[in-house]
């Protein structure tokens, strides 16, 4: 039989006891008969108390429950643990293998009742002590995430931490590395286009030899997450009522969405079966300068929510107008085939419904629409608009901070409105003030409405027309990804009809 003396040393207190000190004190606590037993000294430093998962702790167990173990030994019973109920356990299979425990702090052993209470109700204040400085760290934690400090741990690619004053406290930010944020840009922009999924925006990042931030490949995860963070957008009005509309508990005031800086969305997500609840979550606008727009920021939620694979009607390469072509009678996109259609072996590629052939609930087209001919008709019908439009490359006034300035206003106009009808409803005015309160209602209402019809304006204002060129010209040499790049900005689907007939919606 043993006497184990235990000493652990917290990390969550640098300046604690040594377990040096604590294993003296626990040997001053061996009784004169009891010198020549053997004596055991097991020690976790750098350990919590918060749980048993402890090497020390472990290996003085094992030797205990193999009744190898008369007493144990420690320099104050919170060095065992600071939870209740796993101390209580502890007590308990102490007892059951007759081991007696011994604290050399408070003067008491477990050879008594009155010294096991006494033991109980110390553990009890203990594990009070605990939970509040848990829930001290958690509101310094929201406290300082609310003042726009970043909580986030190692700095997210794209950003450094620098040093940085922070209403007064010293603290760090998070910079652009202009590298990285040109990649994170690029990211984003590649992701946005109609055609590429996280799987194919995977393949290409891994082709261009681009790399993450400790080096390793691109994983869809770790690309789904980087595209979430709203870290990155510099958070607009837009990005407000996006957040707003899901839920989300905004911190920061409106007047602070002013499409510069970036922000952190902290919390945890409820899911029930098919939909997210975000009303736990809170967003705070930071510091920092955000890196990508919040159009194409939110273009990339909108594509993340669908939560659809594009299917290889829209990544099809045989054909340039791939993933544009619907069926009108099912409305299923068309893909191409390749298919024999002579003796002499002859391929030719044709466009099949894939309501016919997955589906299963549509016949598609009463003819065969073969790609080469609805390709030539759709290049002419592309060369005829060019010629049409004279492709006048224009510049328009930037209105988009004036926009967004007058969009913060009528939030908060929207506000004031609201703050007035609680009030009235509430029965917090007298009739004098509750005609005031109307007229003052009466007001914002006007306002509000002049601030829309100012945007309306601005977005109207026509644009300076710079210069014009013929682009037709450089359409007639354009090549395969040309054609499709064009395609997929002016047109925005080709409707064929059961009969063969083609109506092309165009973007522009």
């Amino acid at each position: 039989m043993a006497i184990i003396i235990y000493a652990r040393k917290s990390v969550e207190k640098e300046n604690s006891i040594s377990c040096e000190t604590q294993l003296m004190y626990c040997r001053s606590m061996i009784r004169p008969d009891e010198k020549d037993e053997k004596v055991i000294e097991i020690v976790d430093n750098g350990f919590s108390g918060g749980n048993t998962d402890r090497d020390g702790f472990q290996k003085l167990m094992h030797l205990i429950r193999r009744g190898r173990v008369s007493k144990v030994i420690v320099y104050r019973v919170d060095r065992l643990s600071r939870s209740l109920i796993d101390f209580v356990n502890c007590l308990n299979e102490f007892k059951e293998h007759n081991v007696k425990f011994v604290s050399s702090q408070e003067t008491f052993d477990t050879s008594t009742p009155y010294g096991e209470m006494v033991v109980k109700l110390l553990m009890v204040f203990a594990e009070f002590e605990r939970t509040s400085i848990i829930e001290r760290v958690t509101q310094a934690y929201e406290h300082r995430s609310e003042m726009g400090f970043y909580m986030g741990g190692r700095r997210p690619y794209g950003f450094e931490l620098v040093p940085a004053m922070i209403n007064n406290i010293k603290s760090k930010k998070l910079s652009p590395v202009v590298g990285e944020a040109e990649q994170i840009q690029y990211i984003y922009e590649v992701y946005a286009q109609e055609n590429v999924t996280l799987r194919r925006l995977q393949s290409i990042l891994i082709a261009e030899g681009r790399q993450t931030l400790d080096g390793s490949e691109w994983t869809t995860s770790k690309l789904s997450a980087l595209l979430k963070n709203p870290i990155y957008v510099r958070a607009d009005s837009n990005v407000y009522d996006y957040f707003d509309a899901h839920g989300v508990n905004i911190i920061s005031d409106v007047s602070a969405f002013t499409g510069e800086y970036g922000a952190q969305l902290y919390g945890r997500s409820k899911h029930s079966q098919t939909i997210a609840d975000w009303s736990d979550m809170k967003l705070v606008v930071m510091s920092h300068s955000g890196i990508v727009g919040s159009e194409l920021w939110l273009r990339c939620q909108r594509k993340l929510e669908q939560n659809k694979q594009i299917g290889n009607s829209c990544s099809n390469s045989t054909s340039w107008l791939a993933g544009k072509l619907i069926c009108a009678k099912c409305g299923h996109k068309m893909t191409t085939v390749k298919s024999v259609i002579n003796k002499s072996n002859e391929i030719r590629r044709y466009f099949s419904c894939t309501g016919k052939q997955h589906k299963k609930n549509c016949k598609g087209p009463k003819v065969t629409i073969y790609a080469e001919d609805i390709e030539n008709m759709v290049y002419e019908c592309i060369a005829a608009k060019f010629s049409e439009l004279k492709s006048e490359i224009r510049t328009s006034k930037n209105h988009s901070d004036e926009i967004n300035g007058l969009k913060l206003r009528i939030k908060a106009v929207e506000k004031s409105e609201a703050g007035l009808l609680d009030n009235i409803l509430s029965g917090g005015f007298n009739a004098d003030l509750v005609a005031l309160a109307n007229q003052k209602a009466t007001a914002l209402k006007r306002e509000r409405l002049e601030l829309y019809e100012k945007i309306e304006e601005l977005k109207n204002d026509a644009p300076d027309i710079k210069y014009v060129t013929d682009l037709s010209r450089s359409w007639q040499n354009a090549d395969f990804k040309r054609r499709k790049q064009v395609a997929s900005i002016m047109i925005d689907r080709i409707i064929i009809g059961e009969d063969g007939s083609a109506k092309i919606i165009w973007n522009i």
